[in-house]
C-alpha cells in the first residue's frame, strides 16, 4: 500500500471547504486573500511526489482542477498536469480534458490498499472522510491560514475514538503555516 498524504488548506477554525471561492458559499475565498505566497507553486511540499506518487480526487475537485490546471505553463502546472491522477467517481467518463486521468475502479479502499505509489489527497473532502474511516490516512499536510472562517465543513468529522498524531515539521509559508503530521 502506498504513503497516503492528505493536503489541505484549513482555516484557524477547522474549515476546509471553499478555500478559494469557487464553490460560491458566502465564505468561501478565505484561503486567497493571505496572496500568492502563501497558497501558489508546491505549497504541500510534495515535491518528488508530483513525480512519482498519485493524486487521488474526488469528482468535485477533479473538475475544479480540470478547469485550472491544463491550460497553464509554469514549472508547478506542468508538474500538475503530467501527474498520474485517479478519480474517485462514479459519473464521469470523459476524463480527456485533464492530462493522465484515471477513473478508480472498485472501492476507495481497496484501491488504496493495492496502489503501490505514494497517494497526495488535496480537497476532495469526501474522499478524505472515507479514508479517514477506514483508517487509511499516514500523514497530513496542513496548512493553517488565519482567518477565523466561523461557517463549512471541517477537516475532520465526527469519530469514534480519538486519533493521535505525530508533528513532524512547521514551517512558514507566507501568511500561514504547514505543519506535518503523521502517525506516531
Amino acid at each position: 500500500m502506498g504513503h497516503v498524504i492528505v493536503t489541505g488548506f484549513v482555516s484557524m477554525d477547522g474549515v476546509i471547504t471553499d478555500p478559494d471561492g469557487s464553490g460560491g458559499t458566502p465564505f468561501g475565498g478565505w484561503a486567497f486573500r493571505h496572496g500568492p505566497e502563501t497558497t501558489g507553486g508546491d505549497k504541500f511540499r510534495l515535491g518528488e511526489l508530483m513525480d512519482t506518487g498519485v493524486l487521488l480526487l474526488g469528482r468535485n475537485t477533479w473538475e475544479l482542477f480540470s478547469r485550472l490546471w491544463p491550460n497553464r505553463t509554469d514549472d508547478f502546472s506542468t508538474k500538475m498536469n503530467k501527474m498520474a491522477k485517479v478519480v474517485a467517481s462514479h459519473t464521469l467518463t470523459d476524463l480527456s480534458v485533464f492530462p493522465n486521468s484515471t477513473l478508480m475502479e472498485g472501492s476507495l479502499a481497496d484501491y488504496v490498499r493495492s496502489e503501490p505509489r505514494p497517494i497526495a489527497v488535496t480537497g476532495s473532502l469526501s474522499v478524505i472522510r472515507a479514508l479517514q474511516a477506514a483508517d487509511l490516512v499516514d500523514e497530513y499536510r496542513l496548512m493553517t491560514l488565519p482567518s477565523i472562517v466561523g461557517d463549512g465543513e471541517k477537516i475532520f468529522g465526527p469519530l469514534d475514538q480519538p486519533v493521535h498524531l505525530k508533528l513532524a515539521s512547521v514551517v512558514p509559508a507566507g501568511a500561514a503555516s504547514l505543519a506535518t503530521y503523521v502517525r506516531p
